[in-house]
């Protein structure tokens, strides 16, 4: 039955086409994004787990992760 339906749908082999080019767009943006940090940001970022709540962690590049 559901072959059926797929089968009445006018342009469905184009659904794969366009949900693997909007992964693949997804994914290299996000990798773009996370490569764009800088050094001292991200180390800044990753010991705020390490910290008590009470202290407050300046970012090192005053408060931009882009110089």
């Amino acid at each position: 039955m559901i072959k059926n339906v797929l089968n009445d749908i006018g342009g469905v082999g184009l659904y794969g086409v366009v949900s693997i080019c909007l992964f693949f767009t997804v994914f290299t943006g996000a990798m773009l994004w996370a490569f764009a940090h800088r050094a001292a940001f991200l180390a800044t970022m990753g010991e705020m787990p390490l910290h008590d709540e009470d202290t407050v962690i300046k970012p090192a590049n005053g408060g931009t992760n882009h110089e």
